[in-house]
């Protein structure tokens, strides 16, 4: 079974509001798709590299 973030207690809805409008006064709305491309793109590498790593890792019969 699964738990989600909000299962564990983590962030609830109002923490993710919170979160969602500081980044928009911080970074403004123009930036943001360019942040979430950027972001994208790191755990597009990110996953990539350890699918990768684990490739080599496994032992061959």
């Amino acid at each position: 079974m699964e738990t989600t973030v909000f299962e564990a207690g983590m962030f609830g809805p109002t923490q993710i509001v919170l979160i969602v409008v500081a980044v928009i006064l911080l970074f403004g709305a123009k930036k943001i798709p360019e942040l979430m491309k950027g972001v994208g793109k790191g755990i597009k590498e990110f996953k990539d590299a350890t699918n990768e790593e684990d490739k080599d890792n496994t032992p061959t019969k």
